[in-house]
């Protein structure tokens, strides 16, 4: 090849792999879970954080199947005795112990979605209505009990959502911790 046809050949190979790229649909991670999948509801963020300031220290881990080991929530960075707050409206369901750690669990109004939220010390009753934003409990000093804290000797509290039987990431249905949505990058930016 003369050197005059070998310079587009060139080019055309060396953008290929752009132009391959481009036509492969993007997708965003999803909290700590994954990437968002055309085939997956993408919710729409209707709860809040149950506690004022947290940073998570353990994301979501859901197995592949119910009966495998994964980490079925997120464990959010908090202190003994910090408040914690309703993520959305709703009926606390069940207040009491399991396995030996205070839970609260609160059923969200008009939908078949449940939040739990351990080790925590109810200050409602179950069969309260419950408001987004509404203190329902202290985080307990079983969250530095190495046999029952998460993330003991350091404090935090464990959110878990469900829809029905199924597992569910609570950051993706909340407000500022969602899935992350990139948009494409202006073209006078290099």
């Amino acid at each position: 090849m003369t050197s005059r046809l070998l310079s587009p050949v060139l080019a055309l190979l060396a953008c290929a792999p752009l132009l391959c790229a481009a036509a492969i649909p993007a997708t965003a991670p999803s909290g700590a879970a994954g990437a968002v999948r055309a085939d997956v509801e993408t919710p729409t963020p209707l709860l809040a954080s149950p506690l004022v300031r947290t940073t998570v220290v353990h994301g979501v881990d859901l197995p592949d199947d119910p009966w495998l080991p994964g980490h079925r929530g997120v464990d959010l960075a908090t202190s003994v005795g910090a408040s914690v707050r309703a993520p959305a409206d709703g009926t606390v369901t069940f207040s009491g112990d399991v396995a030996g750690r205070p839970v609260v669990v609160v059923t969200l109004d008009s939908t078949n979605l449940r939040t739990t939220l351990e080790p925590v010390v109810a200050t409602v009753d179950r069969g309260s209505r419950v408001h987004t934003g509404q203190e329902i409990g202290v985080v307990s000093d079983a969250a530095v009990t190495p046999s029952m804290g998460h993330c003991a000797p350091a404090a935090c509290l464990h959110w878990g959502l469900k829809r029905d039987e199924e597992y569910l990431d609570p950051l993706d249905w909340t407000v500022g911790w969602g899935p992350i949505r990139l948009k494409p990058m202006p073209a006078d930016v290099s």
